[in-house]
């Protein structure tokens, strides 16, 4: 499907710039030209069709379906499903953080929603399609939701309402105004057409640029990493493998979509794929700008219990899909 791209890569490297075939830095290009061709190409189809889906869905149903109905307990598996569907990142989702307590919705479903929504949305599902096929995209989703699911689950039981800050406080006391994404059922296809690719321009605004610098590192270490070295340190047998990745994965940030190429050469060199999006999961769900963010809305130790409770998450679907695979 994308031989031409490959092609067309090796023309511009191997003909048009004239480098030798085998060398590091040819390598390191190649992967940078045919990734960001690729990989762009899916974000602007996989983020126009979910536009049109988002325009005939918007978000502000899920809250609504969320505070009026009683799911008993499956809320939160709910609620997970629905961030998929939403094309934000850890610190954009931050809004509809607040958006959904003011809905009535319970602290722990909203934290099932706020895991869920960046680490798996529908951008970084067509990229993860288009990049390591239908198999390894299915763990990707259920690992994904069943981390959202699970750790809004835990964070429910914990009771941790007392813990958000005075300002939250005191926008659910003096808000109860309702947020329409689009004014009614009525507006025909054209009509929604311009808001739709005018979502579609911020979201590319947003995401490619982490996309790229995704791509450089992916390629930096597709081209100049010694074969065998992810293999070494972390291999299916090194015991900390997993929580290694975890934790070295905060200091970075950027979305699902902007990590994938990153993931596809860990992949590529040897590390175990639940180890690989462990990893991804750390970059994406425990970043430090998400922690500085969530401050505005959650106490110091409300975010140090909900970025525990995550890793806890992320290490145990790690070791569990290395397992399993």
């Amino acid at each position: 499907m994308f031989d031409w791209i490959d092609r067309l890569a090796d023309r511009i490297v191997y003909d048009g710039i004239g480098m030798s075939s085998g060398t590091h830095m040819a390598d390191a290009l190649h992967f940078f030209i045919y990734d960001s061709i690729k990989i762009l190409l899916l974000l602007v189809i996989v983020v126009f069709l979910m536009g049109v889906v988002n325009s005939y869905f918007p978000i502000d149903r899920v809250r609504n379906y969320l505070s009026r109905n009683r799911l008993y307990g499956l809320e939160y598996f709910m609620a997970s499903l629905f961030g998929v569907v939403t094309p934000f990142c850890s610190c954009s989702s931050v809004p509809l953080f607040i958006g959904f307590v003011k809905g009535g919705i319970p602290l722990g479903v909203t934290f099932a929603f706020l895991v869920t929504s960046p680490l798996v949305n529908e951008v970084a599902v067509g990229l993860f399609l288009g990049l390591f096929g239908a198999k390894m995209t299915g763990i990707y989703v259920v690992s994904g939701v069943l981390l959202g699911t699970l750790s809004g689950m835990i964070l429910q039981r914990l009771h941790l309402e007392r813990l958000l800050t005075p300002w939250v406080k005191q926008v659910l006391e003096q808000s109860q105004r309702d947020q329409v994404a689009f004014t009614g059922e009525k507006q025909t296809f054209k009509q929604r057409f311009k808001v739709i690719l005018n979502e579609v321009k911020t979201i590319l605004k947003g995401v490619v640029p982490y996309v790229l610098l995704g791509i450089a590192i992916g390629g930096v270490m597709h081209g100049y990493v010694p074969e065998g070295f992810f293999e070494h340190y972390m291999s299916k047998d090194n015991i900390f493998a997993v929580p290694l990745a975890t934790i070295l994965a905060v200091p970075m940030y950027s979305n699902a979509s902007g990590i994938l190429p990153v993931v596809q050469v860990l992949v590529d060199k040897g590390v175990p794929i639940g180890t690989a999006i462990a990893f991804m999961m750390g970059v994406v769900a425990l970043s430090l700008p998400e922690a500085m963010l969530l401050k505005k809305v959650m106490t110091v130790r409300l975010i140090g219990v909900f970025f525990g409770v995550v890793t806890f998450c992320i290490i145990l679907s790690g070791y569990l899909f290395n397992v399993i695979l």
